[in-house]
């Protein structure tokens, strides 16, 4: 039956609901056995990426304008209308796969995720999931809609960002509080869209039978292989390793740059008095270097991206009504990639273009794989197949190699990068930490002025370093600002541990590049078939929440950064 679907994307996104309904009955009741599951995965595999394409699309299209309001009502129509329904559709054809007891090659770990899904599905918690989606996407209207006006212009916050590189303190210090000041005014209207989503998101959880949130999104987020205190002990490693070294990280620049303290707008000019580095004039100029990057990184690599660039598989730059951000997001149907970004032409800009191209990658090894549930793969895999792909494209950042600098602001930028990891790590358990709270104390946690304490109380421990005295309002709201609080709950500590695995992935290509990058891509094609653990081996690396692995990550890298300074 599933061959009288359309093979044009657009015209299935104008089905309703009552066409598409059929194609699941006939596959809700077709027999299954050993003999027939691989041709009914296949047929289901056909419909899923069908709705998730549908979906994708509307999303995509969204973000890169949330002014239209022609887009977001059909965007929340599809929810509505598809999306909800489809949900207790698939449930159905996911229970009857786990019932029939059979175990088709590859799937071994894709039934654990659909085992954990089906346990917590509820199908009166349909409708209120597609309330949180709505309330995300107001979220991205609020902060894709902050601008402020510039020396007689209209800029959006992102379009800032060069002027924090200004060698001019009173400047930076003067953008940085303009900035700061309209994220501000939005302070209220971010305050009851979280109180909102925080009630729905326990609502949720209630529904499905769980103590708390936690334990509601921790299994739907396939986190199988470790726990909530492994995330614990992956914060004291980094309160015990980490923090020191990003101490010492802007304990240099505080000298090199002569000031008595560090204060929020020192951390993005150059300490070394150096002009800012402007790596490409445009989102064309980003693709075509980035693309002789890849190539030599490995030719295969390099023809996904030149069929990115010429399918028009990318958005780059940074507008007015445009969503904050950036993603890299895949069209089932296809099995392609599409690369979503707001670049205003720094270096940063490039670190997001590699970045998203390790996700694409990621997208294209997986494509031969039959079945949509091998597609799905854990962030803290995920993220290694993208910040990989940002250290192994660190040597060709030089313009002899096709890259954006001259020798010295290759290096430069290098060093920026390797500064960057250290200093993202303790970030990146702020956010994690604060999460783990919010879900644990929620009754405290409805209350935003709560937050903000919580919030400054982690940011002290995990973030000396930085004079923000006179600044608590801005500080203190840095949840705000933090879109995956708001968008994706719990997803964040998969930074940090993918960044780890990345720094491993690095070690193994400074000794061999080609053998590296050949385990890398065997990794990336393995998709979600075998666990964690095992995807991490693959590549040459393994999942870890020590002191004693991020100590050699931290060696490694302050190695390097001092290598590269001389």
């Amino acid at each position: 039956m599933t061959n009288a679907l359309p093979h044009d994307i657009h015209e299935f996104m104008r089905w309703p609901w009552a066409r598409i309904e059929p194609f699941y009955q006939a596959l809700a009741e077709r027999p299954l056995d050993a003999g027939s599951v691989d041709r009914w995965l296949r047929d289901w595999t056909r419909l899923f990426e069908l709705i998730s394409e549908g979906h994708e699309r509307l999303y995509v299209a969204m973000t890169l304008d949330t002014s239209d309001q022609e887009i977001r009502a059909r965007y929340h129509a599809y929810l509505d209308e598809v999306l909800v329904p489809s949900e207790a559709a698939e449930q159905r054809l996911r229970r009857k796969l786990i019932e029939s007891g059979l175990e088709p090659a590859g799937l071994r770990v894709p039934l654990r995720n659909l085992r954990a899904e089906t346990a917590l599905f509820r199908e009166e918690n349909l409708p209120l999931l597609n309330d949180e989606r709505k309330i995300g996407a107001e979220y991205d209207a609020l902060i894709g809609a902050q601008t402020v006006e510039w020396q007689g212009r209209e800029l959006t916050v992102p379009q800032l960002k060069p002027l924090f590189q200004s060698d001019d303190r009173a400047l930076r210090e003067q953008v940085w509080r303009l900035a700061h000041a309209r994220q501000l005014a939005d302070r209220e209207a971010i305050n009851a869209l979280w109180q909102q989503l925080l009630d729905l998101r326990l609502r949720i959880a209630a529904n499905a039978g769980c103590a708390s949130y936690r334990d509601y999104r921790w299994p739907m987020m396939w986190r199988h292989d470790y726990s909530p205190e492994d995330c614990a002990r992956f914060r004291e490693a980094i309160v015990e390793v980490v923090v020191p070294a990003a101490s010492r990280t802007y304990e240099r620049r505080r000298q090199r740059l002569g000031v008595a303290t560090l204060r929020p707008w020192d951390l993005d000019v150059d300490p070394q008095g150096r002009p800012a580095l402007r790596p490409f004039a445009n989102g064309q100029e980003l693709e075509r270097r980035s693309a002789t990057i890849f190539a030599q990184i490995d030719p295969q690599l390099g023809g996904y991206f030149v069929e990115m660039c010429e399918r028009g598989m990318l958005d780059l730059d940074n507008r007015k009504g445009k969503a904050p951000g950036g993603y890299c997001t895949a069209y089932p149907v296809q099995r392609r990639p599409f690369i979503f970004m707001n670049a205003v032409g720094i270096h940063d800009d490039v670190q997001t273009m590699l970045h998203e191209a390790g996700h694409a990658f990621h997208v294209f090894e997986t494509a031969p794989l039959p079945y949509a549930q091998q597609l799905q793969i854990g962030m803290e895999f995920a993220e290694v197949a993208s910040m990989s792909m940002e250290l192994l494209a660190a040597p060709y950042l030089a313009e002899r190699q096709g890259g954006f600098y001259g020798e010295a602001d290759a290096a430069r930028a290098r060093v920026e990068h390797l500064e960057g990891i250290i200093l993202f790590w303790p970030y990146m358990a702020v956010v994690d930490a604060f999460q783990h709270w919010v879900y644990t104390n929620p009754d405290a946690a409805r209350d935003p002025a709560r937050c903000d304490t919580s919030w400054a109380e982690l940011w002290g421990r995990f973030m000396p370093g930085v004079d923000w005295s006179g600044l608590d309002d801005e500080m203190m709201t840095g949840w705000h600002r933090k879109l995956h609080i708001h968008r994706i709950p719990f997803y964040y500590v998969e930074y940090g541990l993918a960044q780890l695995g990345a720094v491993q992935v690095w070690r193994n290509a400074l000794a061999d590049q080609a053998a590296a990058v050949a385990n890398y891509r065997r990794a990336l094609a393995l998709g979600g078939t075998v666990t964690l653990p095992e995807l991490y081996a693959a590549a040459g690396a393994k999942l870890a929440f020590d002191a004693e692995t991020l100590r050699d990550g931290v060696a490694l890298v302050e190695h390097t950064i001092a290598e590269l300074g001389r």
